[in-house]
């Protein structure tokens, strides 16, 4: 139950976050979650899309440099402490979180986080072990 996400590296100027929405729009790719993390003259975009190997191909054929990832996308309560009591659990087992990103769908449901881990088999089991639910493929697409 691994999620597919896409990275796409951009220069950091004006117009090129613009320029990689309207390719995807174009496409008919649809953006579940996204993230931007900066440094002084690239970005990377991280994104869940509705299908990550057409938004890939559109990107590259549009000149970006695009790869995909697989990460986890956990269904977290939406309440005080939802994503703490998961991520204090994966730390008392030395689980690794390298990065996460977050979005709600409805508020007062359930918060959907995105995580790459440093294992991503060890944290899944973690994870399964805890009865914290993992989204598939379809169950973004369905978002």
């Amino acid at each position: 139950m691994k999620v597919e996400q896409l990275s796409v590296f951009i220069e950091n100027k004006s117009g090129r976050l613009a320029e990689v929405t309207n390719v995807l729009a174009k496409g008919g790719l649809n953006i579940r979650a996204l993230s931007l993390a900066d440094t002084a003259d690239f970005g990377v975009l991280r994104l869940i899309v509705n299908d990550s190997a057409r938004a890939k191909a559109v990107l590259t054929a549009a000149g970006f440099t695009a790869t995909v990832t697989e990460v986890l996308a956990l269904a977290v309560p939406d309440r005080p402490g939802g994503l703490a009591g998961i991520l204090g659990n994966l730390a008392a087992k030395g689980i690794n979180v390298e990065y996460l990103y977050a979005f709600v769908s409805k508020s007062g449901e359930n918060a959907f986080i995105i995580c790459r881990f440093e294992n991503i088999n060890a944290a899944r089991n973690v994870l399964q072990q805890d009865g914290v639910q993992i989204l598939n493929e379809s169950d973004i697409q369905a978002l």
